[in-house]
C-alpha cells in the first residue's frame, strides 16, 4: 500500500491476507518505505508490480511551485522519480543491481527513472511490458511518459527544467534533446 500519513509523509507499507480471508490484517503492517515531504502534495501514489517481480514506486517532487528545492533532478534523493525495490530479497527490501543508478556515488540506487514532477499514475503495458507513466504538469501541460521494456532504466523526463514538451519556466531556453520528452501532452 502506498499512502500519504498524516505527517504528510509517504509511506509503502505491506500487508498480509490470511488464506480465504480476503481482507487484509491490520496487524499485519510492516513499513517497507518511508519518504518524508517537504509539503502535503505531489506525493505521486502509483504503485505495482513489473513483469520482472520488483515493486514500482511512482514519488512526487515534494510539492512547492515549479519543484524550489530541485528534488526531481536530485538524484540523492527519492523525490520526483520511479523506483524499483526488491521487496523480497532484503529486509525490508533490497535494491536490483541492475537498476541504474544502484553503484553510483552520491545517487540513490531505488531510482529507475527521474525528473517527474507528480507521477500519481503508470501502468505496464501487458503486451510490451512498457511502462506509461502519467505525470501532473505545473500550469501549462499535462504529459505522458514512457520507459519501454527493454530500456536499462535512467530516463530523464525533464522536470523541472521542462514541462511537458516545452522549457520550464515558460519562455526559459533549454536542451530538449538532454531529456527523454513525453509520448502525449496537452494543455
Amino acid at each position: 500500500v502506498n499512502y500519504t500519513d498524516r505527517s504528510g509523509h509517504t509511506r509503502i507499507v505491506r500487508y498480509t491476507v490470511p488464506p480465504g480471508d480476503g481482507e487484509a490484517d491490520p496487524a499485519s503492517a510492516k513499513l517497507i518505505l518511508s519518504i518524508e515531504q517537504p509539503r502535503s502534495n505531489h506525493n505521486g501514489g502509483a504503485i505495482a508490480f513489473g513483469p520482472d517481480g520488483y515493486l514500482y514506486i511512482a514519488t512526487g517532487d515534494g510539492g512547492g511551485a515549479g519543484d524550489p528545492w530541485g528534488n526531481a533532478q536530485n538524484l540523492n534523493t527519492l523525490l520526483g522519480k520511479l523506483l524499483r525495490i526488491d521487496v523480497d530479497g532484503g529486509d525490508p527490501y533490497a535494491v536490483p543491481p541492475d537498476n541504474p543508478f544502484a553503484r553510483t556515488p552520491g545517487a540513490r540506487g531505488e531510482i529507475r527513472a527521474f525528473g517527474l514532477r507528480n507521477p500519481w499514475r503508470f501502468s505496464f503495458d501487458r503486451e510490451t511490458g512498457d511502462i506509461y507513466i502519467a505525470d501532473v504538469g505545473q500550469s501549462n501541460w499535462e504529459e505522458v511518459n514512457v520507459q519501454p521494456a527493454a530500456s536499462p532504466g535512467g530516463e530523464n523526463y525533464g522536470w523541472n527544467r521542462m514541462e511537458g514538451p516545452a522549457c520550464y519556466p515558460a519562455g526559459s531556453s533549454c536542451d530538449a534533446g538532454a531529456f527523454r520528452l513525453p509520448v502525449a501532452a496537452y494543455r
